[in-house]
């Protein structure tokens, strides 16, 4: 049997992948558990919503840039079998936000919906987050078979391209939310400059 071929990637390597990506999700929550049940947790330090928000917020961004890595990979090593794992991480980054977002309403503003507005309003970091997390709505809604065949391919992929701003949005949103100039911020847009690069330069060698 060969383990890479698209019906052994579909069986297995998808049910792998899954348990990788949820891998993070589950190490907090034993941190949360961890805290609820004694008050405190070593993973979450002093100041857990904190905590928990930055953690899921860093998760988002890193399986949002990965789900940009499927397609360079694909065309690195000339082969399609990547792409069947994109929609999947995509949906996962997207559930991260979801979780980032969720945190920060329940965790750090309580469901005050009046602090929550002018948080957007007021605070550019959090503007662009929820700029972000518009747009990536609008890709997890339309990343089922149905919603490709309604839009037909060309207009799918015209949409699904609002990923790119979505990324800048999200990793400028991480810089400014740090205070200062942080080298961990400034690595992950490095690495989205390089992966909007990449896509930037093939569209170039396309064109000619």
């Amino acid at each position: 049997m060969d383990i890479f071929s698209a019906t052994s990637l579909r069986r297995y390597g998808k049910p792998i992948a899954h348990a990788a990506l949820a891998l993070p999700l589950l190490m907090v929550i034993g941190d949360v558990y961890d805290y609820i049940t004694t008050g405190f947790s070593v993973g979450l330090g002093a100041n857990p919503p904190e905590a928990l928000n930055r953690h899921l917020g860093q998760w988002a961004l890193r399986v949002l840039i990965l789900s940009l890595v499927i397609t360079p990979l694909s065309t690195l090593i000339g082969s399609p079998k990547p792409v069947l794992f994109r929609r999947m991480v995509g949906l996962w980054a997207f559930a991260y936000v979801v979780l980032h977002l969720a945190s920060y309403i329940a965790l750090d503003k309580v469901f005050e919906w009046d602090e929550i507005w002018q948080d957007i309003v007021k605070r550019t970091f959090i503007t662009l987050g929820m700029a972000a997390f518009v747009l990536l709505i609008l890709l997890a809604a339309t990343s089922t078979n149905w919603a490709v065949r309604k839009l037909k391919a060309k207009r799918w992929k015209r949409l699904h391209r609002l990923v790119y701003p979505a990324v800048i949005l999200a990793a400028v949103h991480f810089i400014m939310m740090r205070k200062g100039l942080q080298i961990e911020p400034l690595i992950y847009a490095g690495i989205v400059a390089a992966l909007l690069g990449f896509r930037l330069v093939g569209r170039a060698r396309r064109g000619l």
